[in-house]
Protein backbone atom coordinates (compact mmCIF):
# COMPACT_ATOMS: atom_id res chain seq x y z
CA UNK A 1 0.00 0.00 0.00
CA UNK A 2 2.81 2.43 0.94
CA UNK A 3 5.47 0.96 -1.31
CA UNK A 4 7.81 3.70 -2.50
CA UNK A 5 6.61 6.16 0.18
CA UNK A 6 9.11 7.75 2.55
CA UNK A 7 7.77 8.74 5.95
CA UNK A 8 9.75 10.62 8.57
CA UNK A 9 8.43 10.02 12.08
CA UNK A 10 9.29 12.43 14.86
CA UNK A 11 9.03 11.10 18.41
CA UNK A 12 8.96 13.57 21.29
CA UNK A 13 9.28 13.12 25.04
CA UNK A 14 5.68 12.35 25.90
CA UNK A 15 4.71 9.21 27.78
CA UNK A 16 2.83 8.07 24.64
CA UNK A 17 6.18 7.65 22.85
CA UNK A 18 5.88 3.88 23.29
CA UNK A 19 2.84 3.91 20.97
CA UNK A 20 5.03 5.28 18.17
CA UNK A 21 6.72 1.87 18.04
CA UNK A 22 3.48 0.34 16.77
CA UNK A 23 3.09 3.16 14.26
CA UNK A 24 6.50 2.29 12.77
CA UNK A 25 5.69 -1.42 12.76
CA UNK A 26 2.38 -0.90 10.96
CA UNK A 27 3.94 1.44 8.39
CA UNK A 28 6.72 -1.03 7.61
CA UNK A 29 4.22 -3.85 7.16
CA UNK A 30 2.39 -1.65 4.64
CA UNK A 31 5.60 -1.18 2.65
CA UNK A 32 6.73 2.30 3.74
CA UNK A 33 10.31 3.38 4.33
CA UNK A 34 10.45 5.00 7.77
CA UNK A 35 13.12 7.28 9.23
CA UNK A 36 12.77 8.12 12.92
CA UNK A 37 13.94 11.32 14.59
CA UNK A 38 13.82 11.34 18.37
CA UNK A 39 14.20 14.23 20.78
CA UNK A 40 16.67 13.77 23.64
CA UNK A 41 13.78 13.46 26.09
CA UNK A 42 12.14 10.77 23.97
CA UNK A 43 15.23 8.57 24.30
CA UNK A 44 14.64 8.50 28.07
CA UNK A 45 11.28 6.80 27.47
CA UNK A 46 12.04 4.46 24.55
CA UNK A 47 15.50 3.30 23.50
CA UNK A 48 16.55 4.37 19.98
CA UNK A 49 17.52 0.74 19.36
CA UNK A 50 13.83 -0.20 19.49
CA UNK A 51 13.00 2.14 16.61
CA UNK A 52 16.13 1.12 14.70
CA UNK A 53 15.08 -2.51 14.94
CA UNK A 54 11.53 -1.78 13.80
CA UNK A 55 12.46 0.62 10.99
CA UNK A 56 15.68 -1.12 9.88
CA UNK A 57 17.26 2.36 9.76
CA UNK A 58 19.44 4.41 12.11
CA UNK A 59 17.62 6.79 14.43
CA UNK A 60 18.57 10.47 14.40
CA UNK A 61 18.78 12.35 17.68
CA UNK A 62 21.71 14.78 17.60
CA UNK A 63 21.87 17.45 14.88
CA UNK A 64 25.67 17.40 15.04
CA UNK A 65 26.31 13.65 15.22
CA UNK A 66 28.88 12.39 12.73
CA UNK A 67 27.72 9.75 10.25
CA UNK A 68 29.37 7.80 7.46
CA UNK A 69 27.47 9.77 4.82
CA UNK A 70 28.28 13.36 3.89
CA UNK A 71 24.73 14.66 3.57
CA UNK A 72 23.36 17.28 5.95
CA UNK A 73 20.97 15.00 7.78
CA UNK A 74 18.22 17.41 8.76
CA UNK A 75 18.09 18.68 5.17
CA UNK A 76 18.26 15.29 3.49
CA UNK A 77 15.48 13.88 5.67
CA UNK A 78 13.37 17.01 5.15
CA UNK A 79 13.69 16.61 1.38
CA UNK A 80 13.20 12.85 1.42
CA UNK A 81 9.86 12.83 3.22
CA UNK A 82 6.59 12.25 1.39
CA UNK A 83 4.95 12.87 4.75
CA UNK A 84 6.34 14.08 8.09
CA UNK A 85 4.56 12.67 11.14
CA UNK A 86 5.11 13.61 14.78
CA UNK A 87 3.66 11.15 17.32
CA UNK A 88 3.43 12.05 20.08
CA UNK A 89 3.42 15.80 19.45
CA UNK A 90 3.87 17.56 22.78
CA UNK A 91 2.74 21.09 23.61
CA UNK A 92 6.40 22.11 23.47
CA UNK A 93 6.89 20.74 19.95
CA UNK A 94 3.70 22.42 18.72
CA UNK A 95 4.83 25.74 20.21
CA UNK A 96 8.23 25.45 18.51
CA UNK A 97 6.72 24.63 15.14
CA UNK A 98 4.14 27.42 15.40
CA UNK A 99 6.85 30.00 16.12
CA UNK A 100 9.64 28.73 13.87
CA UNK A 101 12.00 27.62 16.65
CA UNK A 102 14.61 25.12 15.50
CA UNK A 103 16.82 24.10 18.43
CA UNK A 104 17.17 20.33 18.01
CA UNK A 105 17.22 17.74 15.23
CA UNK A 106 13.44 17.27 15.10
CA UNK A 107 12.38 20.93 15.13
CA UNK A 108 15.13 21.84 12.65
CA UNK A 109 14.05 19.15 10.19
CA UNK A 110 10.38 20.10 10.57
CA UNK A 111 11.20 23.70 9.74
CA UNK A 112 13.14 22.65 6.65
CA UNK A 113 10.62 20.21 5.16
CA UNK A 114 8.21 21.03 2.35
CA UNK A 115 6.33 17.76 2.90
CA UNK A 116 2.84 17.65 4.45
CA UNK A 117 3.01 17.49 8.25
CA UNK A 118 0.76 15.38 10.48
CA UNK A 119 0.76 15.90 14.25
CA UNK A 120 -0.69 13.47 16.79
CA UNK A 121 -0.97 15.67 19.89
CA UNK A 122 -0.58 14.07 23.32
CA UNK A 123 -0.46 15.88 26.66
CA UNK A 124 -2.26 16.55 29.93
CA UNK A 125 -5.78 17.95 29.57
CA UNK A 126 -4.79 21.25 31.18
CA UNK A 127 -1.94 21.68 28.72
CA UNK A 128 -4.16 20.76 25.76
CA UNK A 129 -6.89 23.21 26.69
CA UNK A 130 -4.46 26.02 27.59
CA UNK A 131 -5.00 29.17 25.55
CA UNK A 132 -1.41 29.14 24.27
CA UNK A 133 -1.69 25.54 23.01
CA UNK A 134 -5.02 26.17 21.30
CA UNK A 135 -3.67 29.32 19.64
CA UNK A 136 -0.62 27.40 18.44
CA UNK A 137 -2.90 24.64 17.13
CA UNK A 138 -4.99 27.14 15.16
CA UNK A 139 -1.84 28.75 13.76
CA UNK A 140 -0.52 25.39 12.57
CA UNK A 141 -3.84 24.24 11.12
CA UNK A 142 -4.25 27.52 9.26
CA UNK A 143 -0.81 26.92 7.71
CA UNK A 144 -1.99 23.55 6.46
CA UNK A 145 -0.54 21.31 9.18
CA UNK A 146 -2.75 18.25 9.67
CA UNK A 147 -3.71 16.79 13.05
CA UNK A 148 -5.18 13.53 14.28
CA UNK A 149 -6.70 13.51 17.76
CA UNK A 150 -6.20 13.84 20.60
CA UNK A 151 -8.77 11.49 22.06
CA UNK A 152 -10.35 11.69 25.50
CA UNK A 153 -9.78 9.11 28.18
CA UNK A 154 -7.65 8.12 31.16
CA UNK A 155 -4.27 9.86 31.02
CA UNK A 156 -0.92 8.75 32.42
CA UNK A 157 -1.01 11.58 34.97
CA UNK A 158 -4.19 10.14 36.47
CA UNK A 159 -6.54 12.73 34.98
CA UNK A 160 -9.40 11.89 32.64
CA UNK A 161 -10.08 14.15 29.67
CA UNK A 162 -8.84 15.29 26.28
CA UNK A 163 -5.16 14.87 25.51
CA UNK A 164 -4.73 11.14 24.98
CA UNK A 165 -2.78 10.36 21.79
CA UNK A 166 -4.81 8.67 19.06
CA UNK A 167 -4.26 4.94 18.76
CA UNK A 168 -1.62 3.80 16.25
CA UNK A 169 -4.24 2.29 13.94
CA UNK A 170 -6.01 5.67 13.72
CA UNK A 171 -2.75 7.48 13.05
CA UNK A 172 -1.86 5.06 10.25
CA UNK A 173 -5.35 5.47 8.76
CA UNK A 174 -4.84 9.24 8.68
CA UNK A 175 -1.39 8.74 7.11
CA UNK A 176 -3.03 6.60 4.44
CA UNK A 177 -5.64 9.32 3.78
CA UNK A 178 -3.01 12.02 3.43
CA UNK A 179 -0.77 9.95 1.17
CA UNK A 180 -3.68 9.19 -1.13
CA UNK A 181 -5.08 12.73 -1.33
CA UNK A 182 -6.41 13.33 -4.80
CA UNK A 183 -4.79 15.88 -7.07
CA UNK A 184 -8.13 16.19 -8.84
CA UNK A 185 -8.20 20.00 -8.73
CA UNK A 186 -4.81 20.47 -10.35
CA UNK A 187 -5.00 23.40 -12.76
CA UNK A 188 -8.35 24.67 -11.49
CA UNK A 189 -8.81 28.22 -10.28
CA UNK A 190 -10.93 28.25 -7.14
CA UNK A 191 -12.30 31.30 -5.35
CA UNK A 192 -13.55 30.92 -1.76
CA UNK A 193 -15.23 33.57 0.35
CA UNK A 194 -14.86 33.36 4.14
CA UNK A 195 -15.87 35.14 7.30
CA UNK A 196 -18.28 37.95 8.14
CA UNK A 197 -18.60 41.40 6.65
CA UNK A 198 -19.02 44.51 8.80
CA UNK A 199 -21.30 47.49 8.19
CA UNK A 200 -20.31 50.75 9.84
CA UNK A 201 -22.78 52.66 12.02
CA UNK A 202 -20.30 55.32 13.09
CA UNK A 203 -16.49 55.46 13.50
CA UNK A 204 -16.54 53.08 16.50
CA UNK A 205 -19.56 50.78 15.93
CA UNK A 206 -20.66 48.34 13.27
CA UNK A 207 -23.14 45.59 12.44
CA UNK A 208 -21.79 42.08 11.85
CA UNK A 209 -22.46 38.39 12.61
CA UNK A 210 -20.84 35.39 14.34
CA UNK A 211 -19.08 33.85 11.33
CA UNK A 212 -15.45 32.95 12.15
CA UNK A 213 -14.18 32.07 8.67
CA UNK A 214 -13.21 28.55 9.76
CA UNK A 215 -15.39 26.77 7.19
CA UNK A 216 -14.21 28.93 4.30
CA UNK A 217 -10.57 28.55 5.29
CA UNK A 218 -10.98 24.76 5.60
CA UNK A 219 -12.39 24.65 2.06
CA UNK A 220 -9.57 26.83 0.76
CA UNK A 221 -6.92 24.62 2.38
CA UNK A 222 -8.58 21.46 1.07
CA UNK A 223 -8.60 22.89 -2.46
CA UNK A 224 -4.91 23.80 -2.12
CA UNK A 225 -4.14 20.27 -0.92
CA UNK A 226 -5.87 18.94 -4.04
CA UNK A 227 -3.83 21.09 -6.40
CA UNK A 228 -6.02 24.14 -7.02
CA UNK A 229 -4.90 27.73 -7.38
CA UNK A 230 -6.93 29.39 -4.63
CA UNK A 231 -8.07 32.96 -4.05
CA UNK A 232 -9.80 33.82 -0.76
CA UNK A 233 -12.01 36.87 -0.35
CA UNK A 234 -11.64 37.27 3.37
CA UNK A 235 -13.95 39.24 5.66
CA UNK A 236 -13.39 40.45 9.21
CA UNK A 237 -11.80 37.31 10.69
CA UNK A 238 -9.46 36.81 13.63
CA UNK A 239 -7.73 33.62 12.47
CA UNK A 240 -4.92 33.22 9.97
CA UNK A 241 -5.89 32.25 6.40
CA UNK A 242 -4.14 29.44 4.47
CA UNK A 243 -0.63 30.63 3.66
CA UNK A 244 -0.64 29.32 0.07
CA UNK A 245 -3.81 31.15 -0.97
CA UNK A 246 -4.04 34.58 -2.56
CA UNK A 247 -5.82 36.68 0.08
CA UNK A 248 -8.05 39.64 -0.76
CA UNK A 249 -9.28 41.46 2.36
CA UNK A 250 -12.74 42.97 2.43
CA UNK A 251 -14.79 44.76 5.10
CA UNK A 252 -18.33 45.53 3.95
CA UNK A 253 -20.69 43.55 1.76
CA UNK A 254 -20.18 46.20 -0.92
CA UNK A 255 -16.42 45.52 -0.69
CA UNK A 256 -17.12 41.80 -1.12
CA UNK A 257 -19.38 42.50 -4.09
CA UNK A 258 -16.74 44.69 -5.77
CA UNK A 259 -13.97 42.13 -5.19
CA UNK A 260 -16.17 39.31 -6.47
CA UNK A 261 -17.06 41.21 -9.64
CA UNK A 262 -13.35 41.78 -10.21
CA UNK A 263 -12.27 38.16 -9.73
CA UNK A 264 -15.26 35.90 -10.52
CA UNK A 265 -15.02 35.68 -14.31
CA UNK A 266 -11.60 34.01 -14.29
CA UNK A 267 -12.55 31.29 -11.78
CA UNK A 268 -13.46 27.67 -12.53
CA UNK A 269 -15.08 27.12 -9.14
CA UNK A 270 -16.58 29.70 -6.76
CA UNK A 271 -17.50 28.61 -3.22
CA UNK A 272 -19.26 31.30 -1.20
CA UNK A 273 -18.84 30.35 2.46
CA UNK A 274 -18.75 33.93 3.75
CA UNK A 275 -21.59 35.45 5.76
CA UNK A 276 -22.17 38.87 4.19
CA UNK A 277 -24.48 41.26 6.01
CA UNK A 278 -27.83 41.51 4.25
CA UNK A 279 -28.37 45.11 5.37
CA UNK A 280 -26.29 48.23 5.91
CA UNK A 281 -26.97 51.56 7.59
CA UNK A 282 -28.38 54.03 5.09
CA UNK A 283 -26.22 56.87 6.39
CA UNK A 284 -23.04 56.28 8.40
CA UNK A 285 -22.64 58.89 11.15
CA UNK A 286 -19.42 60.89 10.68
CA UNK A 287 -18.89 61.07 14.47
CA UNK A 288 -19.61 58.73 17.37
CA UNK A 289 -23.33 58.71 18.13
CA UNK A 290 -23.96 59.88 21.69
CA UNK A 291 -26.62 58.71 24.12
CA UNK A 292 -29.80 60.81 24.05
CA UNK A 293 -30.97 60.72 27.68
CA UNK A 294 -32.73 57.38 27.36
CA UNK A 295 -34.16 57.96 23.89
CA UNK A 296 -33.98 55.00 21.49
CA UNK A 297 -31.39 55.08 18.74
CA UNK A 298 -33.13 54.45 15.43
CA UNK A 299 -31.13 53.09 12.50
CA UNK A 300 -32.51 53.05 8.97
CA UNK A 301 -31.22 49.97 7.16
CA UNK A 302 -31.15 49.30 3.43
CA UNK A 303 -30.48 46.08 1.55
CA UNK A 304 -26.96 45.23 0.49
CA UNK A 305 -26.17 43.84 -2.95
CA UNK A 306 -26.90 40.11 -3.26
CA UNK A 307 -23.40 38.86 -4.05
CA UNK A 308 -24.35 35.25 -4.77
CA UNK A 309 -27.19 36.26 -7.07
CA UNK A 310 -24.91 38.65 -8.98
CA UNK A 311 -22.33 35.88 -9.47
CA UNK A 312 -25.08 33.52 -10.65
CA UNK A 313 -26.19 36.04 -13.26
CA UNK A 314 -22.60 36.25 -14.60
CA UNK A 315 -22.00 32.49 -14.54
CA UNK A 316 -20.28 31.24 -17.68
CA UNK A 317 -19.95 27.85 -19.31
CA UNK A 318 -17.65 25.49 -17.40
CA UNK A 319 -18.02 27.37 -14.11
CA UNK A 320 -19.24 25.66 -10.93
CA UNK A 321 -20.96 27.75 -8.26
CA UNK A 322 -21.41 26.69 -4.64
CA UNK A 323 -23.37 28.61 -2.02
CA UNK A 324 -24.12 28.22 1.67
CA UNK A 325 -27.45 28.45 3.47
CA UNK A 326 -27.06 29.03 7.20
CA UNK A 327 -30.57 28.71 8.58
CA UNK A 328 -32.41 28.32 11.88
CA UNK A 329 -35.70 26.98 10.46
CA UNK A 330 -37.07 25.33 7.30
CA UNK A 331 -33.52 24.40 6.34
CA UNK A 332 -34.04 22.42 3.15
CA UNK A 333 -36.91 24.54 1.85
CA UNK A 334 -34.89 27.74 2.20
CA UNK A 335 -31.79 26.10 0.73
CA UNK A 336 -33.67 24.78 -2.31
CA UNK A 337 -35.09 28.24 -2.97
CA UNK A 338 -31.60 29.77 -2.86
CA UNK A 339 -30.23 27.05 -5.14
CA UNK A 340 -32.66 28.08 -7.88
CA UNK A 341 -32.80 31.82 -7.26
CA UNK A 342 -29.03 32.26 -7.29
CA UNK A 343 -28.28 29.87 -10.17
CA UNK A 344 -26.08 27.60 -8.04
CA UNK A 345 -24.87 24.10 -8.86
CA UNK A 346 -24.59 23.10 -5.21
CA UNK A 347 -25.74 24.58 -1.93
CA UNK A 348 -24.37 23.59 1.48
CA UNK A 349 -27.16 23.87 4.01
CA UNK A 350 -26.63 23.89 7.74
CA UNK A 351 -28.86 24.59 10.73
CA UNK A 352 -26.68 26.89 12.84
CA UNK A 353 -28.87 26.29 15.89
CA UNK A 354 -27.67 22.66 16.12
CA UNK A 355 -24.96 21.83 18.64
CA UNK A 356 -21.63 21.31 16.89
CA UNK A 357 -22.72 23.14 13.73
CA UNK A 358 -22.47 26.66 12.42
CA UNK A 359 -20.36 29.59 13.49
CA UNK A 360 -17.19 29.57 15.58
CA UNK A 361 -16.83 25.80 16.14
CA UNK A 362 -14.46 23.29 14.55
CA UNK A 363 -17.22 20.91 13.41
CA UNK A 364 -20.27 21.18 11.20
CA UNK A 365 -23.42 19.28 10.21
CA UNK A 366 -24.40 19.97 6.62
CA UNK A 367 -26.60 18.79 3.78
CA UNK A 368 -25.36 18.95 0.19
CA UNK A 369 -28.21 19.90 -2.12
CA UNK A 370 -28.07 19.89 -5.93
CA UNK A 371 -30.75 20.03 -8.59
CA UNK A 372 -30.62 16.22 -8.76
CA UNK A 373 -30.48 15.17 -5.14
CA UNK A 374 -29.65 15.59 -1.47
CA UNK A 375 -26.82 14.15 0.63
CA UNK A 376 -27.02 14.63 4.38
CA UNK A 377 -23.73 14.39 6.25
CA UNK A 378 -23.26 13.59 9.96
CA UNK A 379 -21.28 15.70 12.43
CA UNK A 380 -17.77 16.11 11.01
CA UNK A 381 -14.71 18.27 11.45
CA UNK A 382 -14.84 21.22 9.09
CA UNK A 383 -11.75 19.90 7.29
CA UNK A 384 -13.66 16.69 6.49
CA UNK A 385 -16.74 18.64 5.42
CA UNK A 386 -14.52 20.70 3.11
CA UNK A 387 -13.30 17.60 1.27
CA UNK A 388 -16.83 16.22 0.96
CA UNK A 389 -17.91 19.51 -0.63
CA UNK A 390 -14.99 19.35 -3.06
CA UNK A 391 -15.77 15.70 -3.86
CA UNK A 392 -19.25 16.84 -4.87
CA UNK A 393 -17.84 19.72 -6.94
CA UNK A 394 -15.59 17.32 -8.87
CA UNK A 395 -18.53 14.97 -9.44
CA UNK A 396 -20.69 17.83 -10.76
CA UNK A 397 -17.97 19.00 -13.12
CA UNK A 398 -17.49 15.47 -14.45
CA UNK A 399 -21.22 15.12 -15.09
CA UNK A 400 -21.45 18.40 -17.05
Amino acid sequence: MFTGKNIVLGVTGGIAAYKACEVVSRLKKLGAEVDVIMTENATKLVAPLTFETLSCRPVCVDTFSRTESWDVKHISLAQKADLFVVAPATANLMAKLAHGIADDMLSTTLLATKAPILLAPAMNTGMWTATATQENLRTLQNRGVHTVGPASGFLACGDTGAGRMSEPVQIVEEIQRLLTLKADMDGLKVLVTAGPTVERIDPVRYLTNDSSGKMGFAIAQAAIDRGAEVTVLCGNVHISPPSQAKIVRVQSTQDLYDAMMKHCDEQDVIIQAAAPADYRVKEIAPEKIKKQDGAAMVLELVENPDVAKAVGQRKHSGQTLVGFAAETENLLENAERKLTKKNLDLIVANDVSQEGAGFGVDTNIVSLLTKNGLEQLPLMKKQEVAHRILDKVIQLRADN
